[in-house]
């Protein structure tokens, strides 16, 4: 069965380009499921089991390290590997985001193979699935 992946961001197109890295990145995706802020991710997660979450930190409504900060105090939410892919430069809130449980960092823009390269770490073989096609120099 393939991954339940979870895209919270605030840009329609941010979260567009990220379905399509994960999906080049060579892993079964069987459904993505998009959020704009922190808010409908909790929704999501309320209905949907997801198991993979790539989140931004600046949103409306409830930003990323607030989200965070909710799904440390759930059991069952806290143990998804979640990667934040943001513009935050911040050594403070990076290091807050990792201590609230994030698994990895990485600064817009970024390459796809850095993605993969992540996804690989912390997902392993288990839910890879096909060879990812080659996007060297491609940039987001």
């Amino acid at each position: 069965m393939g991954l339940q992946v979870l895209i919270v961001d605030d840009s329609a197109v941010m979260r567009s380009v990220l379905k399509k890295v994960v999906s080049l990145s060579g892993y079964d995706v069987s459904r993505f499921f998009d959020a704009g802020n922190g808010q409908e991710a909790l929704d999501v997660l309320s209905r949907e089991w997801i198991d993979l979450i790539l989140l931004d930190v600046h949103m409306p409504v409830m930003d990323g390290l607030a989200l965070l900060r909710r799904m440390q105090g759930s059991e069952l939410f806290k143990t998804i590997p979640t990667v934040m892919v943001t513009t935050e430069a911040s050594q403070e809130a990076i290091q807050e985001a990792l201590q609230l449980g994030a698994r990895a960092h990485v600064r817009k823009p970024f390459q796809p193979e850095t993605i993969r390269k992540i996804l690989e770490t912390i997902l392993g073989d288990e839910y890879e699935r096909k060879d990812a096609p080659d996007v060297g120099g491609c940039d987001f």
